[in-house]
């Protein structure tokens, strides 16, 4: 089969690889519909993780059961299925809690696996042909048949719940305003997911014009970081109190207003902007190693971070990966009900063999390439 496969920094490329085939009882091969590039794919195509050359990309995945192992009993050949990014048993003590982003069996050693992604086990991605689904009467989420909300539903995979998680980090109620940092995919479904749960204002942190201009499309304030420090912004806009709740979406390879990469940078920003004793939701990628940072401390994970004025407004904070399986059913239902429309951001539909190129605009932030998607 074909499949999208990591050969180096920056590099990528369309290949031959072996079939995806059921190796235990419990797993389905999917054939994939469509796949997403996510931005978090970035940090390993750039070089910045431990992800091994040959390793095919691809934890946003999507597409038709086509065969099942014998010990599958809920899915079918031909059912419609979304994947969570999460590889989960279903029954250790953390799947049990619902924390499927943590499962203790999936990926020995530590707590959590994933398709295609770096330290998170040794599965390969859906960003192919086909995809080998382990605990696939768990993992899969069932959809209506066909191809309606094809866009929408491919975002219940990862950054629709996980910008919803964000929004859930950070403890927000109806009425409260919330700071989102970034306005990348998953920036904008945590902007989508504040409106949902009813935000009174939702403001979104960004220099990426057609980016922001998506955040306002969504009813958000869009603030420009390169027009000045997004602290002073949203504490003007906000009367000197500062917003109820924040958003992190960026992760490690944050910039700052000045355009330079600095770790905890948007950290630093929700310390300073969200009121005394609001909270604050981390769900941008942050990494123990970095062995391309710029200096000693981020290469080992570590940056600077304002834990007195953390501690003295009596700030709260929430971190970590979506458990997808404790939203995804009812995002489904959402978007089947009509009540969001997550596929809104979609830029581009390609094929998977207009992958590479896709990879290279979307990390160099070529203006409008805001999500893609791979139809192998």
């Amino acid at each position: 089969m074909r499949a999208l496969v990591y050969q180096g920094p920056k590099d990528v490329a369309v290949v031959d690889v072996p079939d995806a085939r059921i190796e235990a009882p419990t797993d389905a091969v999917v054939r994939i519909t469509t796949t997403n590039i996510c931005g978090s794919d970035l940090h390993m195509y750039e070089g910045r993780t431990d992800i091994e050359t040959g390793r095919t990309f691809g934890h946003e995945n999507m597409g038709v059961v086509e065969e099942v192992g014998s010990g599958v009993t809920r899915l079918k050949k031909g059912d419609r299925v979304s994947l969570p990014f999460n590889i989960a048993c279903g029954h250790c003590r953390n799947c049990t809690e619902g924390r499927t982003a943590f499962c203790l069996e999936t990926n020995p050693g530590t707590a959590g696996a994933a398709f295609g992604f770096a330290d998170m086990g040794p599965y390969q991605g859906g960003q192919a042909e086909y995809l080998r689904v382990p605990f696939a009467d768990f993992n899969a989420l069932h959809l209506p048949q066909g191809t309606e909300h094809e866009n929408d539903f491919t975002m219940l995979s990862d950054i629709f719940p996980t910008g919803w998680h964000g929004v859930e980090l950070s403890g927000l109620r109806p009425g409260d305003s919330v700071v989102v940092m970034g306005a990348g995919p998953v920036g904008l479904m945590a902007a989508l997911s504040a409106q949902i749960k009813g935000a009174s204002a939702v403001y979104v942190v960004d220099r990426a014009p057609d980016r922001l201009a998506l955040a306002e499309k969504m009813g958000a304030v869009a603030v420009d970081d390169s027009k000045g420090d997004p602290v002073e912004q949203l504490l003007e806009l906000t009367d000197g109190v500062g917003t109820d709740r924040g958003v992190e979406a960026v992760g490690w390879q944050a910039h700052d207003h000045t355009g330079a990469e600095k770790p905890g940078t948007t950290i630093e920003t929700l310390v300073g902007s969200v009121r005394a004793t609001g909270g604050i939701g981390v769900v941008g990628v942050f990494v123990p190693q970095d062995p391309g940072a710029a200096t000693e401390g981020a290469k080992e994970g570590r940056f600077a971070f304002p834990y007195g004025d953390f501690w003295f407004k009596g700030l709260s904070m929430g971190t970590g990966q979506a458990n997808v399986k404790a939203y995804n059913r009812q995002l489904r239902d959402l978007i089947i009900a009509g009540k969001a429309s997550p596929g809104s951001i979609v830029s581009h539909e390609l094929s998977l063999a207009d992958g590479p190129d896709a990879y290279k605009n979307f990390d160099d932030r070529v203006d409008g390439w805001t999500k893609v998607l791979l139809h192998p």
